[in-house]
């Protein structure tokens, strides 16, 4: 492992009756990632976020959820960069993504928001889009349903009995793409849902 500091943040909204919202994966996915790690949030007040901190190896491992709406991430996450001095090639985004089907997750660097208000905040807070994202899917609604009420609404009795496996994973390529890069994480975890489409 090279010696550095990875910032993960998972992006949702604050307010508790957001929590268990298709919108909130990238919460629920950062709370599983600490909890891999078996460490705790705690109130960072100066970034206006929570945060948990791990080792591995000679990796430091910054763990986030902020302490606003989805579009106002950028200036917590923004501050989070400054205050602990991470670059951009090693701060990791964890969101939901209605391109994608639910339980399905890809990797990449870099790129646009695909009109996600939080990507577009963070985009907008630290000048470029320079940074890992790892999409967490939750599909498009089946039927004529606003995308924009969908995703607030809490995953059906039937995802939610596949969520906790979804985390799993995701906690898994995360791991990855930290431990061993873009291109292993992507061929790991990518051929794997390949081959479940």
């Amino acid at each position: 492992m090279t010696d550095s500091t990875w910032l993960v943040v998972g992006l949702g909204n604050i307010d508790e009756q957001y929590q268990k919202t298709r919108h909130n994966v990238g919460v629920m996915a950062i709370r599983h990632l600490a909890e891999s790690f078996n460490e705790k949030f705690s109130r960072h007040k100066k970034t206006n976020s929570f945060l948990a901190q791990a080792k591995e190896g000679s990796q430091k491992i910054l763990m986030a959820y902020l302490d606003c709406y989805m579009n106002e991430s950028g200036g917590p996450t923004k501050s989070l960069m400054q205050f602990f001095n991470v670059s951009e090639e090693h701060l990791v985004i964890l969101h939901d993504e209605l391109d994608l089907d639910f339980e399905n997750l890809r990797i990449k660097f870099a790129g646009g928001d695909n009109g996600h208000n939080g990507l577009k905040s963070i985009r907008a807070a630290i000048g470029n889009g320079e940074f890992h994202r790892v999409r967490l899917g939750i599909g498009r609604p089946k039927t004529q349903q606003d995308p924009a009420s969908f995703v607030l609404e809490k995953f059906s009795q039937s995802e939610s009995s596949k969520l906790e496996e979804f985390l799993a994973e995701s906690t898994s390529a995360i791991e990855t793409l930290m431990r061993d890069g873009l291109s292993q994480a992507q061929n790991l975890y990518h051929k794997r849902v390949d081959q479940n489409e």
